[in-house]
């Protein structure tokens, strides 16, 4: 029987645009069992000699410059939107009113009303939607999900999380996209916290309620010279408010009513790259990650015998771990681009099997309405429940 094809529509062709254009090629590689290929029919950015540079490197066929031709077109049945926050729900609800299928990037709103607006579409028009929350699919954080569910924690108590970059400190870096409010929304809250977030609500469930407090450590920075960007940015002359956070912290409780949880997430943590870390501690054991080693799990079982108790780490990369038979033999690591290729294999099959596919934009909207409530408690000074989705 043929293998069912999922025409592709990319719009945004920069870093999340690389990520997601290899994990499309990449899939049916490591995974010939797929349901369905992807196609890679169109690319879609502003800079036409840009956007067809890197449809040639990348693989696609096409090329547009307005996302609102791409989402018409009869050849596209996914819309996977990488372009940043501030786009995100035009073009969602302009795929989801074409019919299409839609493949977001995280946050998936700047705020929580386009969230809820971006629900409302997709569920208004009957399409399959996915929020790329890329780090649930890492084989060490299925483990995790396994064991959680397996007893191994028994009763969760503690949830802590840190995500810390370095990348800003200097106040000489200039405003860049991420930087900026009206793009991005926010600063480390929406661009780091919410993937613990989100894996705090995979492996946990809810947060029912939180404080919490944000930071601004420099408060205007140059402008942006134009043409450049990213990590490599080069500044212009002139000075510009900063108005989002550099760091965001918070406590919470989750819905289960007993679980309690720190997170804290900035990019002002020096010799930290992409320190995104979490441990859970339950009445039978306790379980930590660290992207940095993202092919090891450590775990800690109350059971052992005295004197041989301890963290152990467990190298994900068994044939037996989630997503490895794909991939290489024992102790071969994989990589950061895998956690994308191995989203695109989830949700080829979903979507061959006309399925949803978690997180969809209802768990999207979860996450946008802690991120909300980090802000509103952070002005408030007071513990705030977060909203119902």
């Amino acid at each position: 029987m043929a293998v069912k094809e999922i025409r592709v529509g990319l719009i945004g062709y920069k870093f999340m645009g690389k990520a997601h254009s290899n994990a499309y090629r990449q899939a049916p590689f490591f995974f010939p069992d797929i349901k369905a290929r992807p196609v890679m029919k169109a690319i879609c950015g502003r800079d036409k000699a840009a956007v067809t540079q890197v449809a040639q490197q990348y693989g696609w066929e096409s090329v547009e410059t307005s996302y609102r031709k791409l989402v018409q077109r009869d050849d596209i049945d996914l819309v996977d939107i990488t372009a940043p926050g501030n786009w995100h729900t035009k073009m969602a609800l302009a795929a989801a009113e074409a019919g299409k299928a839609v493949y977001c990037e995280k946050p998936l709103a700047n705020n929580l009303a386009d969230a809820r607006l971006m629900l409302q579409a997709v569920r208004k028009a009957g399409v399959i939607n996915v929020v790329n929350f890329n780090y649930r699919r890492l084989p060490a954080i299925q483990l995790a999900r396994q064991l959680i569910e397996d007893g191994f924690v028994g009763t969760p108590y503690h949830w802590r999380a840190c995500y810390l970059q370095d990348w800003i400190i200097d106040p000489d870096f200039p405003l860049v996209w991420r930087l900026d409010k009206r793009i991005a929304g926010s600063g480390s809250l929406g661009d780091l916290a919410a993937h613990s977030i989100d894996l705090a609500m995979f492996l946990l469930g809810d947060i029912a309620s939180l404080a919490s407090l944000e930071q601004t450590f420099i408060t205007e920075r140059p402008r942006l010279a134009e043409t450049t960007g990213g990590l490599t940015a080069a500044a212009a002359k002139g000075k510009v408010k900063v108005a989002v956070d550099d760091a965001a912290l918070f406590v919470c409780r989750f819905a289960n009513g007993t679980t309690v949880g720190t997170f804290e997430a900035t990019r002002f943590a020096a010799g930290h790259k992409n320190f995104n870390t979490f441990e859970i501690n339950g009445s039978k054991g306790s379980i930590r990650f660290n992207l940095e080693r993202m092919n090891e799990l450590e775990v800690y079982d109350r059971s052992d015998p005295e004197g041989h108790q301890g963290f152990k780490t467990i190298l994900t990369t068994d044939p037996s771990h989630p997503y490895m038979e794909g991939y290489w033999p024992p102790a071969h690591n994989i990589g950061y681009e895998h956690s994308f290729i191995n989203v695109i294999h989830d949700l080829m099959n979903a979507m061959a099997q006309g399925k949803g596919l978690d997180p969809d934009f209802e768990q999207g909207v979860k996450v946008q309405a802690v991120l909300e409530t980090v802000t509103k408690a952070a002005k408030s000074k007071k513990w705030e429940k977060v909203p119902q989705a």
